[in-house]
């Protein structure tokens, strides 16, 4: 047998020339094409073309015969060759079902008349190899420990592939302390095809727990074969722990909150032991619940391996309250120019807002009470907040009074035509108007404890008219006295006459004034030496119109 680095890496009936002897490789159960003198088996004067084989021990067996006048070639062998060989018109030999034995020398013989010659072949069989697998794989690896990982089988191979060892995509590399790779080789007595067998001693760590390993065989016939990527379980103790609240946050009153202790321990611990501000509880289980918390649930608490004790979780719990008190609350009565006292309480776990609305509109603070008016009147609204909670408190106020008439006045309506009374009053509960007369059209408005009345009327005459408002705690009355239409009239006219003379007695005086003027004028004239008789016509004319004034 020939050494595996003479046997070339190629595909069935490939062939090439090592030292002078030609090689030629086939697959394992393929039929392999033997040549002769690369197919140059011609010769004019051939006689015939003879095949036999040699073996490693140097001892030699005959094939076949193939004379050149006839058309079959003559069998002479008689072993597992004689079924399984014939030959081409190019003299080439073929072997079917090629198999290990078939690795050896095949000699084809050609005699002519003149010559004798001899042309050697080595023909290789190559068997890839199934498809790997990892056996007697490891339950888990023990963190810091050496421990089999598995053993990576690739069966029936001829040559025997080679095994990589692979995590997370990269080879392994045996270094005798934290990675030991043995790597053998069984060979079948039966077929002589080979099984690679490698074992993988592995020390894992923590970080191995998301590792891969993959065990790849590796062949001439190529490509590389893979198994699927495997994932250990790490075993290792538990080193860190950790204790949660497990709620919506914030935790409020009236929750209810889980406490659940972790360790980085693999496998995890199953029993823990809870200390509950004083109060111990051992759980099978990483969880224990506290129902509906109140504040005195506020405090540290704690959490440890059942197995031991000196590995101890801590975590502080804070829960939300809040508490608040309204006094006066529900519906108040107060007389108006009274005083109220509003006080409000308030416990928190943090400093909580407060906001106060009236009649559903937001107050920058509570109003002054010390004197109470009808505008006081409304419902109040206490709001205090923390984060998560909200409370609210409230009270009505009802502002009493009698009522008292703050003004009565008259005016003419839009049209000229009518005279409107307007009577506006305050008092609580509303109060009721009387008018001492009737009215074409009544309304009436009233907020925050006033009250307009209005009446349109139409005399006939003069009137003096009351406005009365009363409610269940007293009334109050107020007069006004209204014209006529007539006697308003008969005023205009009274006021037209009037005018009229002061408008004549004020024209008098302007001619007055006039002739004065006129006078002074004369008296200048005489000094000057104007002539009389003309001073004497234009007096006579002045006279006669102050006579027709």
């Amino acid at each position: 047998m020939w050494s595996l680095e003479e046997r070339p890496a190629c595909i069935s009936g490939a062939g090439r020339t090592v030292s002078g002897k030609q090689v030629v490789t086939g697959m394992y159960g393929d039929t392999i094409t033997v040549p002769c003198n690369n197919g140059n088996n011609k010769p004019s004067d051939l006689i015939f073309t003879k095949w036999k084989y040699l073996n490693e021990d140097n001892t030699s067996g005959d094939l076949l015969v193939k004379q050149a006048q006839k058309e079959e070639a003559k069998i002479i062998a008689t072993n597992g060759y004689k079924d399984r060989i014939s030959i081409t018109p190019n003299s080439s030999l073929l072997i079917r079902d090629a198999a290990l034995l078939d690795e050896k020398i095949f000699i084809c013989i050609v005699v002519s008349l003149v010559n004798l010659n001899e042309y050697p072949v080595e023909v290789a069989v190559y068997k890839r190899p199934s498809a790997p697998e990892i056996k007697n794989k490891a339950s888990q690896l023990e963190n810091g420990k050496l421990t089999l990982l598995g053993e990576c089988v690739s069966a029936d191979a001829n040559p025997p592939s080679e095994i990589v060892w692979l995590k997370n995509n990269k080879p392994l590399l045996t270094d005798n302390r934290t990675i030991i790779i043995n790597s053998s080789i069984k060979k079948d007595p039966s077929t002589s095809l080979s099984t690679s067998i490698s074992r993988l001693q592995y020390m894992a760590g923590k970080e191995d727990t998301t590792s891969k390993f993959t065990c790849v065989a590796r062949h001439v016939t190529g490509p590389d074969q893979h198994t699927a990527p495997e994932n250990f379980s790490i075993h290792y103790p538990t080193e860190k722990m950790s204790l949660q609240f497990l709620s919506l946050v914030p935790i409020k009153e009236g929750d209810n909150v889980t406490l659940r202790c972790q360790a980085d321990g693999n496998p995890p611990p199953t029993r823990f032991n809870f200390d509950l501000k004083g109060e111990k509880h051992t759980e099978s289980g990483r969880d224990m619940m506290l129902a509906a918390v109140n504040r005195n649930h506020s405090g540290e608490y704690k959490c440890s391996l059942a197995s031991n004790d000196k590995m101890v979780a801590t975590a502080t719990l804070n829960v939300t309250y809040l508490d608040l008190s309204l006094s006066p609350t529900g519906d108040v009565n107060k007389n108006v120019g009274e005083s109220l006292e509003v006080k409000m309480k308030k416990s928190s776990s943090s400093e909580p807002t407060v906001s106060w609305t009236k009649d559903n509109e937001k107050l920058d603070k509570l109003p002054d009470f010390s004197t109470l008016t009808y505008s006081h009147a409304g419902f109040y609204v206490c709001q205090v907040s923390v984060l998560g909670i909200k409370r609210s408190a409230s009270f009505r106020l009802v502002v009493q009074g009698s009522p008292v008439i703050k003004s009565l006045k008259k005016h003419r309506s839009a049209n000229g035509k009518n005279k409107v009374l307007v009577c506006e009053a305050e008092g609580s509960p509303e109060p009721d108007v009387h008018w001492s007369v009737n009215g074409t059209h009544d309304e009436k408005t009233y907020k925050d404890g006033k009250a307009i009345y209005k009446l349109t009327v139409v005399p006939s005459m003069n009137l003096t008219v009351t406005c009365q408002v009363s409610n269940t705690l007293g009334y109050d009355s107020r007069v006004i006295n209204v014209s006529s239409h007539k006697s308003e009239d008969r005023d205009d006219k009274a006021k037209v006459i009037v005018a009229v003379v002061v408008g004549l007695l004020v024209v008098a005086a302007l001619v007055g004034i006039i002739y004065w003027l006129y006078m002074r004028r004369r008296q200048g004239s005489w000094k000057t030496g104007e002539k009389e008789a003309g001073t004497s016509e234009e007096s006579k004319k002045l006279e006669e119109n102050n006579h027709r004034t």
